[in-house]
């Protein structure tokens, strides 16, 4: 089949594909994000006071004094100090064998 009817071919519902495979995984909710917790809450601000002045027929806030209540995260929210790893090794074979080109053919002797 040509790549480019191949492209155009719609994927059955219960296709493995990588592609189908991605869109799933992204489609699901983060768990941690989710998760409901007891011990994270945001920071806060409130107004403590606020001097109200008649500007131009209106009534506006010219000054005001905020409480910030600082927030908490969790150390299973916290996110991590490194980015994750994407890469890791499969497959080690040891040392690297240095490619050597052979100029005249040969046999091997038994």
């Amino acid at each position: 089949m040509l790549p480019s009817k191949y492209l155009h071919q719609p994927h059955p519902e219960n296709c493995d594909c990588s592609v189908c495979w991605s869109r799933r995984e992204l489609a699901k909710p983060a768990a941690s994000q989710s998760t409901p917790c007891t011990e994270c809450r945001p920071t806060r601000v409130f107004t403590v006071v606020t001097t109200m002045a008649l500007v131009a027929g209106v009534w506006r806030s010219i000054h005001s004094t905020y409480r910030v209540e600082r927030g908490f995260t969790c150390d299973k929210h916290m996110p991590a100090l490194r980015p994750p790893k994407y890469w890791h090794v499969v497959y080690d074979s040891g040392r690297p064998t240095p490619f050597v080109p052979v100029r005249e053919p040969f046999e091997l002797e038994s």
